[in-house]
């Protein structure tokens, strides 16, 4: 007999459904704009669509699997294991996306002359299939023996039983709290966090440094240059932080129920940081549309061309320069 869902439960899963509804159409759109103007064939905008397919992925694959989880099948506990995998994959995708990102930022101010022969198609390529194989390996992890089976087998014998266990299925109930704070959060979260913070203001200091020298008669293309890679920088900074906003809540949970046992954490604010965690996958598009033209000009030209069936003028793929306030 299938568990009864309370009124608590039944909130959950509504809001989860529209994060999910919310994040799957608008990060299909960002994959789609990559697809079709050329302009948005870079690395950056590479790594961005690596961004968004794990993006995807959360919407279709994380959240059904967490109602799920919520919902507290029983089941064996690889089954279980399995079905609490697929989140870490997918962050550690992110964080390396976010941090090939802003890496490639660096380079574009750092060495703009020698940047195409750098950064080619072929190593973004590469970078990107670097970074899911490693999100692989860190987020499967738990499947290879860092996990709670012994303690769930300890208490499964203890009962009298007999064969696999066979257990509620929870997050926290078949994957380590020392996996995901010492590994996951200590060594593949917190670092290329503070990096990417330290990468981002020697972009800005790079930026404003040439911004900030005498303007010739002849300077007018690198003030366009590195102006437009200024607001390119601030978009993806902005990016950066709300997904430090949206994940760290969750690894500092996290920390308290490891380091403090005793501690009783009230339930809303579990549910709130999980939220939170699953939200970020709606946010980029929406950050995109509003504040890169790029992808701003390539969403209503898809828009037009197959939802309203009016046929947009093409793609500028180099358009104007923005206004400051755009």
């Amino acid at each position: 007999m299938p568990p009864s869902i309370s009124a608590f439960q039944a909130a959950y899963i509504g809001i989860e459904v529209l994060i999910a509804l919310v994040s799957i159409p608008g990060n299909v759109l960002v994959i789609w704009a990559v697809k079709v103007n050329q302009a948005l064939r870079d690395a950056t905008f590479c790594f961005i669509a690596s961004l968004a397919v794990a993006d995807v992925a959360v919407g279709a694959l994380v959240i059904p699997l967490a109602i799920l989880i919520n919902i507290g099948p029983r089941t064996s506990f690889h089954t279980c294991l399995k079905v609490a995998c697929p989140v870490l994959i997918l962050t550690q995708s992110s964080i390396l996306a976010l941090l090939a990102i802003a890496v490639d930022r660096y380079l574009r101010v750092k060495i703009p002359l020698r940047y195409k022969t750098v950064v080619t198609p072929r190593r973004a390529v590469v970078a990107i299939a670097g970074c899911w194989i490693l999100s692989f390996v860190v987020g499967l992890t738990p499947m290879f023996g860092w996990n709670n089976l012994r303690a769930v087998e300890r208490d499964w014998l203890a009962n009298g039983s007999v064969g696999e266990p066979v257990i509620e299925c929870q997050f926290e109930k078949v994957i380590s709290m020392e996996y995901m704070v010492y590994f996951n959060f200590f060594v593949w979260v917190l670092p290329p966090l503070l990096l990417m913070v330290l990468i981002y203001m020697e972009v800005f200091y790079l930026i404003r440094k040439q911004l900030n020298k005498k303007v010739s008669a002849s300077s007018g293309d690198p003030q366009k240059y590195y102006g437009k890679e200024l607001k390119i920088a601030k978009s993806l900074a902005l990016i950066l932080f709300l997904f430090a906003l949206s994940w760290l809540p969750l690894h500092i949970l996290n920390c308290v129920t490891l380091f403090c046992p005793s501690c009783r954490m009230p339930r809303i604010l579990i549910y709130i940081a999980i939220f939170l965690s699953h939200g970020n996958s709606a946010m980029n598009p929406i950050v995109y549309a509003f504040r890169i033209q790029k992808f701003r000009v390539t969403f209503l030209k898809i828009w037009n061309d197959h939802f309203r069936c009016q046929p947009a003028p093409p793609i500028d793929e180099d358009p104007p320069a923005e206004r400051p306030d755009d």
